[in-house]
């Protein structure tokens, strides 16, 4: 009956006859029981609309990271599986690799070994033509996986021989690396002299054969 009243109070109002001037919101309380209403249902209406407004923001925003964060998933999910279907691969590669590995470790030359290198590169050098000052075996570097063991050698030869002589003793079957190689001609510098080279040959032992 109260909601049939109001709202056949609300039919009666004649809105011409309300002078907005006249009202007051200090006085609010004394304003007819219609224009309450009125101004009730308005402030409910106003009220609802900034409520809803706020929650569809909150609820785009949510949506927004949600599709962010299943997009971050999906790629993550797309590159685990790319890498699962790459594991045999991988598998594989890593026992061809250490396959390679076992075999250069079969290249190392043994402690009893380094004499012969030393032949062979003293043969080397004699068949360019070179004449060998010195051949003085360093002191040892011990790394992480394996053994360096340098020989220092002092030549002296023409320049094309010792470029023969460097091809030479790089073609080795053992594995030897050349460093730190100096060259200076002997006795005056003049064209067509002999050169004198200084250079450093290292072979390589797998540590596990070092002594200690």
């Amino acid at each position: 009956m109260a909601l049939k009243d109001t709202l056949a109070r609300l039919n009666d109002i004649n809105l011409n006859e309300i002078d907005l001037n006249d009202l007051d919101l200090s006085s609010a309380g004394l304003w007819p029981g219609p224009v309450k209403v009125i101004c009730g249902i308005a402030l409910g209406l106003v009220l609802s609309l900034a409520g809803y407004f706020f929650l569809i923001t909150d609820l785009q925003s949510e949506l927004a990271r949600v599709v962010q964060q299943e997009s971050t998933l999906k790629s993550d999910y797309a590159e685990k599986y790319r890498q699962s279907a790459l594991l045999e691969d991988y598998r594989q590669q890593a026992k061809e690799m250490e396959a390679n590995f076992r075999m250069i470790l079969s290249q190392l030359p043994s402690d009893t070994e380094i004499p012969g290198l030393i032949d062979d590169i003293n043969k080397v050098g004699t068949a360019n033509g070179l004449i060998f000052n010195k051949i003085d075996l360093l002191p040892e570097v011990i790394l992480e996986y394996y053994v360096e063991k340098p020989i220092r050698i002092e030549v002296v030869g023409g320049y094309h021989d010792l470029g023969a002589f460097v091809s030479d003793v790089a073609d080795l079957s053992r594995i030897v690396t050349l460093h730190d190689f100096t060259i200076k001609p002997v006795g005056g510098g003049e064209v067509g002299r002999l050169l004198r080279m200084e250079i450093t040959a290292k072979t390589y032992r797998y540590k596990d054969g070092a002594s200690t």
